[in-house]
């Protein structure tokens, strides 16, 4: 029975006659019209009092939050059902970025496609980049370069060090510690200064293709990579000092946002969140990829599985980067960075012209200068793509939120069938409400934080 049902039952009366009341008397109601919204009911008469009664006990009411809210990550929306300031139930609501980039995929070239998935987690491009790749190798049935695999390792852990320094940015600014905000945009700058010397590109690089790397490294980049690495390790234990141990920032994070181990196994969660609730499942240990197995680090796990395990094993993840990132240093060897053959791999070996866009003169005439044969086959590779022989396939990486998979479809034709993407930050969202449903309004901000949220790539 609706409210404003009840409310007519409630105005009935002897003592006076409403309109539209039943001509035998029997039973006087309140007068109703009818609305875009349904019938609505004019009290009069009755017992006002009792009407009111009714109404006091029910203190539930419908907030949105999002989906402009600085706190939900961009375009996340979240209806929340509350009493008084505890959240009673919570419902995410998607789809406002909408970018349709796996289908945009069907209709690209196998290399195009480094170009759109590379857009989906724009906090993690490399990571979207490296599970493709992966999965169109696998297809084609081909190993890239020790070169380009360690190289690969090297981008990846920049990209996981720059992807966390925006989660203690964006974290810190939404619970109102501004100085977080700063500092951690500070130290981002610093990684994506790096990615921008090696590949060109600040975000969104397209750097990581089938086959291989676009182009080598420049000469300066061992230099330039152990500059940063000492940059962090002089700036990294000062977030210990600043908020680790900050107990407005520990009291702030501890025990909110509480998800245990077998929740995130129900619900699919990967990534700090996963190992905050002690299972140290990281796919660069349990499944290594493209020479992970090689290097020494270790998994940072808790078993608090609530905001503050997820921002201490963060920054330990930072940490182990900076190992992984030494060691690559280490082993790297001349060679090549993109595999031989000539029908998989484009561009060439690029040389930049002086403005700093497109290939140089020289470049061009080597092509031009071969033989018209190879200036045909250059334009068809570029314009058509090289064949991948009809299958699917399944590659995951671990990319800074979690699980990062790839399901690849060919038909043997130059363009992917199909592209499905088994996104973390979509899954994880899934968490929401366990973590949030009975806790506080105020702490449904420290829970989407936690979880650091990318909608580029849940609305893929």
């Amino acid at each position: 029975m609706t409210t404003s049902e009840n409310i007519a039952e409630k105005s009935t009366g002897t003592d006076t006659t409403a309109e539209g009341s039943d001509s035998t008397g029997a039973a006087d109601y309140a007068e109703s019209r009818e609305t875009t919204e349904g019938r609505i009911y004019t009290v009069s008469g009755g017992d006002w009092d009792d009407v009111i009664g009714d109404a006091e006990h029910d203190e539930r009411m419908i907030i949105n939050m999002g989906p402009q809210h600085p706190s939900t990550h961009g375009v996340l929306r979240l209806v929340l059902e509350m009493e008084g300031e505890t959240v009673t139930q919570l419902r995410s609501v998607i789809g406002y970025l909408h970018t349709g980039i796996e289908k945009n995929v069907e209709y690209r070239n196998w290399t195009q496609g480094v170009t759109f998935v590379t857009r989906m987690d724009y906090l993690a491009p490399l990571s979207n980049e490296m599970a493709y790749c992966l999965a169109v190798e696998k297809l084609l049935g081909i190993e890239v370069p020790r070169r380009a695999a360690l190289l690969r390792v090297l981008l990846l852990e920049i990209n996981r060090i720059a992807s966390h320094m925006v989660y203690i940015a964006t974290g810190g600014m939404e619970l109102g510690a501004t100085t977080a905000m700063t500092l951690g945009f500070r130290e981002r700058e610093e990684a994506l200064h790096l990615l921008e010397h090696l590949t060109g590109l600040r975000m969104n690089h397209a750097f990581i293709r089938p086959g291989g790397l676009a182009q080598d490294m420049p000469n300066d980049f061992h230099e330039v990579v152990t500059a940063f690495c000492k940059v962090m390790d002089e700036r990294l234990p000062l977030y210990d000092k600043l908020f680790t141990g900050q107990p407005i920032w520990r009291n702030r994070l501890k025990d909110v946002g509480y998800l245990p181990v077998d929740a995130c196994l129900s619900l699919g969660v990967t990534g700090p969140v996963l190992r905050s609730a002690g299972l140290p499942w990281d796919l660069r240990k349990v499944e290594p990829y493209s020479c992970y197995e090689e290097f020494e680090f270790d998994v940072p796990t808790s078993t608090d599985a609530d905001c503050w395990a997820r921002y201490l094993i963060r920054v330990e993840e930072m940490h182990q980067s900076l190992r992984i990132i030494r060691q690559v240093l280490q082993k790297l060897e001349p060679g090549p960075v993109m595999v031989e053959d000539k029908k998989i791999a484009w561009p060439a070996q690029l040389s930049i012209s002086s403005d700093g866009m497109g290939n140089s003169l020289e470049h061009v005439r080597k092509i031009m200068g071969q033989s018209m044969e190879s200036l045909i086959h250059h334009f068809k590779l570029v314009t058509e793509g090289f064949k991948v022989p009809p299958g699917q396939v399944y590659v995951p990486v671990e990319s800074p939120r979690g699980e990062l998979g790839y399901h690849v479809v060919s038909d043997g034709g130059t363009r992917p069938m199909r592209v499905h993407v088994r996104e973390p930050s979509f899954v994880n969202l899934q968490s929401m409400p366990a973590m949030s449903e009975g806790g506080l309004v105020a702490d449904v901000i420290a829970a989407v934080a936690s979880i650091d949220p990318v909608m580029g790539g849940v609305d893929r």
